[in-house]
């Protein structure tokens, strides 16, 4: 996989919520079975918390819902409805960005990997996603 950090854009339908993330244009994403995910047909990536910024006044059109442990924090837009972005259980020092919701032109390659989120614990430890959200010495250069 490419490492070079490229800026990509994104966000909601109504465009009230918008960010920037720096990331691979290759990424792997997830595709998480657990009951929030597949209701919303979720493909999320997740990066480091500290390459990920809302733009302008969108932190003022943000909700957000938790559930289970509520270590994972499902923002979405209270305009639209939209999560474009959450932080994940699985990372909760990172950002999970709906890859959908993703600006058309910065993204070359996706892989999508299965997390079996409706069996949490094990897909945990079976997938390392926990890494997903630490900077690598890769990202200061």
């Amino acid at each position: 996989m490419d490492s070079e950090l490229v800026l990509h854009t994104g966000g909601c339908h109504c465009k009230k919520v918008r960010w920037r993330v720096y990331a691979p244009s290759s990424i792997v994403a997830w595709d998480c079975n657990c009951s929030n995910c597949s209701m919303r047909r979720n493909i999320h990536f997740i990066v480091p918390s500290e390459r990920f910024e809302l733009l302008g006044d969108s932190k003022e059109f943000l909700m957000t819902y938790t559930f289970g442990t509520h270590t994972a924090k499902h923002t979405f837009c209270k305009v639209c409805g939209i999560t474009s972005f959450y932080i994940p259980r699985s990372n909760p020092d990172g950002i999970a960005v709906t890859l959908r919701c993703i600006d058309p032109g910065t993204l070359t390659h996706v892989e999508i990997k299965c997390f079996d989120g409706q069996n949490w614990e094990g897909s945990y430890k079976q997938t390392g996603i926990a890494s997903c959200s630490k900077a690598t010495d890769e990202d200061s250069k």
